[in-house]
């Protein structure tokens, strides 16, 4: 899987989905996110996604590939990922899992109800 800044990423996602349905994804996601986000600020920042990137199997990254990633799906321009942004970004950097998205929030909705 890759990104606009070259980065390849293994996509595991949809097998993630398979394996966890789509609440324990999503559940997942979130604790990607906490274990990413700045404790203080609540959003993922440069700094903790450098601090923080080999608990994800990518402290090889530049600082400038790190810097990529997070301008790409920072959406709102802050500098800064929010969970939104982060959950956001992972679907576009898995192929794979757009693919199977829209069974992902049919068994959502299904859940729900």
């Amino acid at each position: 899987m890759g990104s606009k800044n070259g980065v390849v990423f293994e996509d595991f996602f949809p097998s993630m989905v398979e394996k966890l349905g789509a609440e324990g994804f999503m559940k997942e996601l979130y604790n990607g996110f906490q274990l990413l986000m700045d404790e203080e600020k609540g959003v993922i920042t440069l700094e903790s996604l450098k601090r923080n990137s080999a608990l994800l199997g990518m402290q090889d990254m530049s600082d400038q590939e790190v810097a990529s990633m997070l301008k790409e799906g920072d959406l709102d321009g802050d500098g800064a990922l929010n969970e939104m942004e982060f959950c956001t970004l992972m679907f576009r950097l898995s192929p794979g899992l757009m693919k199977t998205s829209r069974k992902l929030v049919v068994q959502a909705i299904v859940n729900e109800f």
